[in-house]
């Protein structure tokens, strides 16, 4: 962890001169400073943050969900502090809303919200894709109850969002293994699929291994291939012999890359449920969905 410092506070107490300060250290956010050269982790971006406030405010949103431990979140993101208003910098992000003790906790040191209360404010302040993403991920690090979430709901119901987050919720699941494979997934919801099951045990050789999501009834999986699949020539390799080992065992693999369009491989999933049995009904909202597939990248 980086040194961390209130410039004029550090000052005042001989900690350095202001000449050392200028010439040394680098500014973070106004009056918070780290040693030049050092690379910030986000915790230490966090601490400036609660710094600037005056060791008020309390580490909020996905910055807190990082603290929580949830994965896929880079150490750039902007910090979101709750509990009083500052005015806005360069990567500080406040908000007034009022907590209450049971909604916070410590981590790191730091006064961060609760993992009920991270979950009940990505789910309601993020655009809608981006928060399902969020709340997988953090899912995945450790479960928690969508129950309690739920009834922070009802305690705050005239919040910003909260419409979004009650929609949100029954469709979180921590199986998701990246942001882009929640994005897949709620693609299928979206556009009338049966929800698939996430993490699909297999056996690959003597080795257990996991489809990324699917349907075990009609052997129809799909699967998102990121970068790190196609740039390592070895994980390429394997992935190919395991396609071949799933489709000699039945199963119809669906694989989708980043370049894909939603319409084309929501097409070839479609066409492969139908042909194992499954049924389909549409409603006029996932209709429109399948229209939005159609024009998105």
């Amino acid at each position: 962890m980086s040194e961390i410092i209130l410039g004029g506070e550090a000052v005042r107490a001989g900690v350095v001169t202001r000449h050392e300060l200028s010439r040394w250290y680098t500014t973070i956010y106004r009056g918070v400073y780290a040693r030049k050269g050092e690379q910030l982790t986000l915790r230490d971006r966090a601490t400036a943050a609660w710094l600037v406030t005056g060791r008020k405010g309390v580490i909020a949103g996905v910055a807190a969900a990082a603290l929580h431990g949830a994965p896929w979140i880079g150490a750039d993101i902007p910090i979101e502090v709750a509990g009083l208003k500052r005015r806005p910098q360069d990567g500080l992000i406040t908000r007034a809303d009022v907590l209450v003790d049971d909604e916070i906790v410590r981590r790191c040191g730091l006064p961060v919200t609760s993992r009920i209360r991270t979950a009940f404010d990505l789910g309601r302040l993020l655009p809608r894709a981006v928060a399902l993403a969020r709340l997988d991920s953090l899912m995945w690090n450790q479960a928690f109850a969508i129950e309690d979430v739920l009834q922070l709901a009802d305690r705050h119901p005239r919040l910003v969002g909260v419409g979004q987050l009650r929609d949100l919720l029954p469709l979180v699941d921590g199986g998701a293994a990246s942001p882009r494979e929640s994005r897949v997934r709620l693609w299928l919801l979206d556009c009338g699929f049966p929800r698939p099951e996430t993490q699909i045990p297999m056996l690959d050789g003597d080795r257990p291994a996991f489809l990324d999501m699917g349907w075990r009834q009609y052997k129809v999986a799909v699967e998102y291939d990121g970068d790190h699949h196609r740039k390592d020539r070895a994980q390429y390799v394997s992935d190919i012999a395991r396609l071949r080992m799933l489709e000699e065992a039945g199963w119809i693999v669906i694989r989708v890359i980043a370049e894909d369009r939603p319409a084309h491989w929501l097409a070839r999933t479609e066409v492969a449920l139908r042909r194992r049995g499954c049924p389909f009904t549409v409603t006029p909202m996932q209709s429109f969905a399948r229209t939005l597939a159609g024009a998105a990248a």
